[in-house]
């Protein structure tokens, strides 16, 4: 309990509800002071707003806030003491205050004890206990729970963010970068979808890195390839398209929007350019080259099925002519 007693008379509460009151802002570390309605001067304060106001429980007695405050506090402090005086019922309001060099929040709660005198000439009785809460600490913890808070979101969009990362690797072959055959089939399967609803036409080019002969043959060598096979289609392809390695020395790409005659002059130059790559391995050169096959959806097909087995017939026809070619596959007429 507080070692400090109530002085002037104080307000007429039950002592068990006056003890309880005291413990509890006591335990909260909360400040209180007790007023004499008649002249604004303190009767009681609690060892917390004693060293708030800069003295003691004993100095701080009768003195008021204009002996405390700068004039603009006191009238901001005695509005809000009015204002609980007037409508009779505890009063919550706010308060910022400079002290000691420093700017204290603080939440107050006032309420009046004892009674009012009605007549505007005589002098009013009884008592303006008010709590102070200081908001300081509380808006604190609240910076710091939002401060965690945000690492803590930061930290799962990291986690998420690596967690794509990795699903992303998984579906990338090492050697050339590339998406692998599984990703692949998911575009074939939209692009078809995609294509179908708007009426618009795609191409798929199937890609086979021509048997290897000389310094070529060796496995070092054809990983070399692969990479630059996986340099030369990101770089040749667009956003929309889609480019992967399907196995072995086989690659697929989706020419998204395109038509057959434009997929033929992409792939016509891409072809002339892995012809003319130059792979250095242990400072000997290596050269490949490719052989294609193009389709188009719905020129040349007419479902996934028919798609892959024309573009697939194409590339045949490329590797059976010798290689380093790009052939189309034959576009079908329905009403034949």
């Amino acid at each position: 309990m507080l070692d400090t007693p109530l002085t002037a008379n104080p307000p007429s509460l039950a002592p068990v509800w006056r003890e309880l009151l005291l413990a509890l802002v006591k335990q909260r570390g909360d400040m209180l002071a007790v007023k004499l309605l008649a002249d604004g001067s303190y009767v009681h304060v609690n060892e917390a707003m004693a060293a708030f106001l800069g003295g003691t429980s004993a100095t701080l007695l009768g003195r008021t806030d204009a002996e405390l405050f700068e004039p603009p506090v006191v009238l901001s402090l005695r509005a809000a003491e009015l204002t609980a005086i007037a409508q009779a019922a505890p009063l919550h309001c706010e308060h910022v205050l400079e002290r000691g060099g420093k700017r204290h929040e603080f939440s107050v709660l006032r309420m009046v004890v004892g009674r009012v005198g009605v007549d505007r000439n005589a002098a009013a009785e009884g008592w303006l206990c008010s709590v102070w809460c200081d908001l300081g600490a509380a808006r604190q913890r609240d910076q710091q729970m939002a401060s965690m808070r945000a690492q803590v979101e930061d930290q799962q969009r990291a986690s998420e963010e690596l967690r794509r990362e990795l699903a992303d690797q998984t579906l990338r072959d090492q050697a050339s970068g590339l998406h692998t055959g599984a990703h692949f089939e998911e575009q074939l399967r939209r692009e078809l979808d995609l294509s179908s609803r708007e009426q618009r036409e795609f191409a798929l080019v199937l890609i086979d890195v021509d048997a290897p002969q000389g310094a070529a043959e060796a496995p070092a060598a054809q990983e070399r390839v692969f990479e630059a096979m996986g340099r030369l289609l990101r770089g040749g392809t667009r956003a929309m398209d889609a480019s992967c390695r399907v196995d072995g020395r086989r690659f697929a790409v989706l020419l998204s929007g395109v038509g057959l005659a434009t997929a033929h002059s992409r792939v016509e130059g891409l072809r002339r350019q892995c012809a003319t790559q130059i792979v250095l391995l242990a400072g000997q050169e290596v050269r490949f080259t490719v052989a294609m096959g193009v389709a188009s959806f719905p020129h040349t097909a007419n479902d996934r099925d028919q798609l892959v087995q024309s573009c697939e017939s194409a590339l045949m026809q490329a590797q059976a002519r010798g290689g380093n070619q790009v052939v189309l596959a034959s576009i079908r007429f329905d009403g034949a």
